[in-house]
């Protein structure tokens, strides 16, 4: 197989192939050079550079080709930039799928963020399935995600508010004026804004339940935006009340039904007051117990008639 093959095979845009060549467990190894012209030009000013200050050999990892793991070895040139005003003195060559400072290559971050996003897997298992690191894929997962979102948030008239629980809380220790104290870098809680009546589904998601956070939050959108908000559905919470206050003082503020049916059902229940029993009926004094129960009893009395008649005969 040719060179010129083996480029087109691999599909990686801005390299090509100089040599290939088999491991001993039998993965393909891949010798790259740089094949795109712009790969000159300094990143900073643009001015193509003419001098070259020697090779670097980097390793990056890329998507398995035809099912078998791919060892890529990248040699690109670090070049000098021959504008004097330029800040930068030198820089390496770069390509679209091999950014500078980069061990992945841009098609397999997209993999690994599109399993996330796309294809319903966990972090961790997108970590796992492509063997990189819980932060890789995290990061990965949050450039696809990035990508995908609309520049401008979608305008919406019926706006709902309501926190989600991330997780546990993080601290870490700080040194002030004051002595040592404990900042959280992460907050368990996160405030969602979604979309009720339209599709465009959740808008935006905060870290911290607090009035400043979500005031924040609308107020980075524009004055349109803010002011094509009819409807605000909030639960029983002051925090989002006073932030919708804050910075939608002209929407409605509605209690949206879940959360009332939910704090009615939690609602502790007060028992039906006890009325006292009823007065039972006090005997006369010196009415013999007997007598009461005679009288109680009409049918036991007669009866009892009739047998001390009987035996008095």
């Amino acid at each position: 197989m040719d060179e010129d093959t083996a480029t087109l095979l691999l599909g990686l845009e801005g390299v090509a192939v100089a040599e290939a060549a088999l491991d001993e467990a039998g993965n393909p190894v891949l010798a790259l050079v740089t094949a795109w012209r712009d790969a000159r030009c300094c990143p900073s000013c643009g001015m193509r550079s003419t001098r070259s200050l020697g090779l670097v050999i980097t390793r990056p990892r890329d998507l398995p080709l035809a099912g078998r793991p791919t060892v890529l070895a990248r040699t690109k040139r670090r070049r000098a930039c021959g504008n004097t005003a330029c800040a930068r003195a030198s820089f390496t060559e770069s390509v679209p799928q091999i950014p500078p400072r980069t061990r992945l290559t841009g098609r397999l971050r997209s993999a690994v963020g599109a399993a996330v996003a796309d294809g319903g897997r966990t972090v961790i298992q997108s970590a796992r399935d492509h063997e990189v690191s819980w932060p890789t894929a995290h990061a990965s997962f949050a450039l696809h995600a990035a990508s995908a979102l609309p520049a401008e948030t979608p305008p919406v008239e019926h706006l709902g508010i309501d926190e989600i629980r991330r997780g546990k809380p993080r601290f870490r220790q700080v040194v002030t004026d004051d002595g040592d104290a404990w900042e959280v870098t992460a907050d368990r809680w996160h405030v969602g804004f979604c979309d009720l009546s339209g599709g465009a589904g959740l808008l935006g998601q905060v870290e911290g339940r607090t009035a400043a956070t979500a005031s924040a939050w609308l107020d980075a959108q524009t004055d349109a935006w803010r002011a094509g908000v009819r409807v605000a559905a909030i639960d029983m919470c002051t925090v989002f009340k006073a932030a919708v206050r804050e910075s939608l003082p002209h929407a409605v503020l509605v209690v949206d039904r879940f959360h009332l049916a939910v704090g009615q059902h939690r609602a502790p229940r007060t028992p039906p007051p006890r009325h006292p029993p009823a007065a039972r009926p006090t005997r006369p004094q010196g009415q013999s117990r007997v007598g009461t129960s005679q009288q109680a009893h009409p049918l036991r009395s007669a009866d009892a008639r009739e047998t001390s008649g009987s035996d008095g005969r």
